[in-house]
């Protein structure tokens, strides 16, 4: 009989549920919420309620389009965090009362994990293309910006992470100051194909080893719009293109520099990318194109697992199943995770 699991992921503004059989993903649900859109950022309250109204219709539906009845479930794997605390408590709460009620138990998962193993999702009309072990995984969010080598399903180290903000968290606060929007990932990706990323410079941090730094880029693209708009109250409107294509550019930059330090000190070839950020197309162009340079086999994973989502909680939970391990009751979420 195949191992059946129930995903949940609730860790920021969408809800989600997902099912597998063994590998391979029977469905993927999500909700998001735009309500926060007007605020320019997430707001952690209004963040909570959605999910409550969202988490049962979703896991509901999740098991429809994937054929499958609850009483079927092996187990329920679920997000404890890292995330908003209040966020993660609604799936928390509901992969526990799920797991009574059905007597199977539950699989406590890791978010960035989830991202970091994405790749292992098989689509039954799909061909199977998954890295091999050991590989990198450059994983980019708004929250987190770190080189990972995986050694296998279970093991992690960390190479590199950023000590101050995440790339997604630059691109965002980046848009906002700029008046472009929120989130202002896609936004800045939209118009930098129409720009020149050679057109203007950012400064680069010179951080040592293989960890990042983006504040000094932020401060770089205030200061250099701040006094270009004194100039010219115009400039943000008739540049803006260009100013997104060349600040998308010097943080893709940052980011390529460790990689290809990273794979070149370890002697890996076998690289993915993870998170919100890896649906930027300047980074996957880049990537790519590094890839065919350095002799890399480069995975990609799809837009539909870039965003947060059920099926990388799913997969991740069972692999952590069928290494035994199982989650009581009295488990608590937790907002930062110490290890990864």
């Amino acid at each position: 009989m195949p191992d059946i699991i129930l995903g949940i992921e609730s860790s920021c503004d969408d809800t989600s549920a997902a099912v597998i059989s063994d590998r391979y993903l029977l469905s993927n649900v999500i909700a998001s919420q735009e309500v926060h859109r007007a605020f320019g950022g997430v707001v952690p309250e209004l963040a909570s309620r959605a999910h409550e109204l969202n988490i049962v219709p979703v896991v509901s539906e999740a098991l429809s389009r994937a054929g499958v009845k609850p009483s079927e479930l092996t187990a329920i794997a679920f997000t404890r965090g890292p995330g908003l605390l209040g966020s993660l408590l609604v799936g928390t709460s509901f992969a526990k009362a799920l797991s009574i009620s059905l007597d199977v138990p539950i699989v406590m998962v890791n978010h960035l994990q989830g991202h970091v193993l994405a790749n292992f999702v098989r689509q039954a009309d799909k061909p199977v293309c998954e890295p091999s072990f050991p590989y990198l995984c450059l994983l980019v969010s708004g929250g987190n910006s770190q080189i990972v080598k995986v050694s296998s399903p279970l093991e992690f180290e960390i190479l590199g992470q950023t000590i101050d903000d995440a790339v997604g968290e630059a691109f965002d606060k980046c848009s906002k100051m700029m008046g472009l929007g929120y989130p202002g990932g896609p936004v800045i990706d939209r118009l930098a194909a129409q720009g020149d990323p050679e057109r203007f410079h950012f400064a680069k941090p010179h951080i040592p080893g293989l960890d990042y730094s983006f504040s000094g880029v932020k401060t770089s693209l205030l200061y250099f719009v701040r006094d270009e708009l004194a100039r010219d109250p115009e400039f943000m409107e008739k540049n803006k293109a260009d100013i997104c294509a060349s600040f998308q550019k010097c943080l893709i930059d940052i980011l390529m520099d460790k990689l290809i330090k990273a794979s070149a000190q370890t002697g890996i070839r076998e690289i993915t990318i993870g998170g919100g950020v890896s649906a930027n197309s300047g980074l996957r162009r880049r990537i790519t194109e590094e890839g065919g340079r350095r002799g890399w086999k480069t995975y990609l994973p799809e837009f539909k697992f870039t965003t947060d989502n059920a099926a990388m909680i799913a997969i991740a939970g069972y692999f952590h199943y069928l290494n035994g391990e199982r989650a009581p009751l009295d488990v608590a979420p937790v907002s930062r995770i110490a290890d990864f």
